[in-house]
């Protein structure tokens, strides 16, 4: 049964001798039918829709990421429209609010978050959204700046069910990462019993965060499978089950992505 890496970084990934045929070919070896690969700034956002381009089933989105702090070029809403008026992008981010990793005054991350669902509302496409330590201030401008009129994803949810349940009910998907197999991880194991099947998704957000039984590794795209077997162990689910309602969940969320067949040799 196929899956989707439904949130990576491609052109980040040190694929040693075989650079991103391998990392593409150990992905098709394990029937991971399609990856996002996800812009974190402007400055690099000419290789992620490079890399999109250039194999049939990447497609990607654009976006500069909260803690992008000291961006040349801080995203304005025309910019983000220009970009996203393309095939390949799929979505608006990676946006959100971190107050763990930033200090100080962060009413700039928050004007970002709101630049970000103007575009994403301006163009139709879901947003891609990062939470740390900002759930508050999170919920509140996705409310205030009507989120919910194109829905998105909380990428590598790590909050607790309080914030899944809101963001749910503002018609956003939440995706969990490799650190829900990690031993430590209770209250995200609680949130990831919880969260309904319709509106679950995995992700790697490789090259960081490889899930257990590969933790400490690189983390990349065939890797994903190892997140979505735990899950389906965790909820006592089938897991093809899991895996096709996963990559379904992405297809309608992600809409402009093409269900292309699997890639069995790049």
């Amino acid at each position: 049964m196929s899956l989707v890496d439904s949130h990576c970084h491609l052109p980040l990934i040190d694929g040693g001798s075989d650079g991103m045929t391998g990392v593409l070919a150990r992905a098709a070896a394990v029937d991971i039918e399609h990856m996002l690969c996800v812009a974190v700034d402007l400055e690099t956002f000419a290789g992620v829709i490079e890399t999109a381009r250039g194999y049939d089933n990447v497609s990607a989105s654009v976006g500069v990421h909260p803690n992008t702090e000291e961006s040349a070029e801080e995203p304005r809403v025309e910019q983000l429209l220009r970009l996203a008026d393309d095939d390949q992008i799929v979505a608006i981010g990676e946006t959100g609010l971190d107050y763990f990793r930033s200090e100080g005054d962060l009413d700039w991350q928050r004007q970002r978050l709101r630049t970000h669902i103007s575009a994403a509302r301006e163009s139709g496409k879901p947003l891609i959204i990062h939470c740390r330590e900002a759930a508050d201030d999170l919920l509140k401008i996705l409310r205030e700046e009507r989120a919910s009129e194109v829905g998105g994803v909380m990428h590598c949810f790590v909050e607790d069910w309080d914030v899944a349940s809101a963001a749910l009910d503002l018609g956003f998907y939440i995706s969990l990462s490799g650190i829900v197999t990690f031993k430590n991880a209770l209250a995200l194991k609680e949130v990831a019993g919880k969260v309904p099947l319709e509106r679950l998704l995995v992700e790697t957000d490789s090259p960081w965060l490889a899930p257990v039984p590969v933790r400490g590794k690189q983390n990349e795209p065939a890797y994903v499978r190892h997140t979505a077997e735990y899950l389906a162990m965790l909820r006592g689910e089938d897991f093809e089950e899991l895996a096709a309602a996963t990559t379904d969940n992405f297809y309608r969320l992600f809409s402009l992505a093409s269900r292309a067949a699997l890639v069995t040799t790049v």
